[in-house]
């Protein structure tokens, strides 16, 4: 399995970013995928998380402000982020998970300029 994350860059607060998480591999295998973030000195926290069969859980500090979605085939996972704000700036993950194993992708920078 093979995650890649793209989309990331600089932005002002108030404004918008798509991220796109590209996979490849055994992606029939996964219970569910995942965003995460990790800022500088800061642990990596789970931002959203899309299991299989539809559901969706949010970071209490991104509800109602980024939404996570897939494409039919399971491809590419997306997170439409909007009204960022700088506490939103870290590198982003993207993860999959099956029953056996956690895969992660490469980070991609987001960085919101306030």
């Amino acid at each position: 399995v093979q995650l890649q994350a793209s989309g990331g860059g600089l932005v002002q607060a108030g404004g918008s970013l798509r991220l796109s998480c590209a996979a490849s591999g055994n992606i029939r295998s996964f219970n569910a995928m995942a965003w995460y973030r990790q800022a500088p000195g800061k642990q990596r926290e789970r931002v959203a998380i899309l299991s299989t069969v539809g559901t969706t859980v949010y970071a209490d500090s991104v509800k109602g402000r980024f939404t996570i979605s897939r494409d039919n085939t399971w491809n590419t996972l997306y997170l439409q982020m909007s009204s960022l704000k700088a506490e939103d700036t870290a590198v982003y993950y993207c993860n999959a998970v099956d029953a056996n194993s956690a895969y992660w992708g490469r980070g991609t920078q987001v960085t919101v300029s306030s």
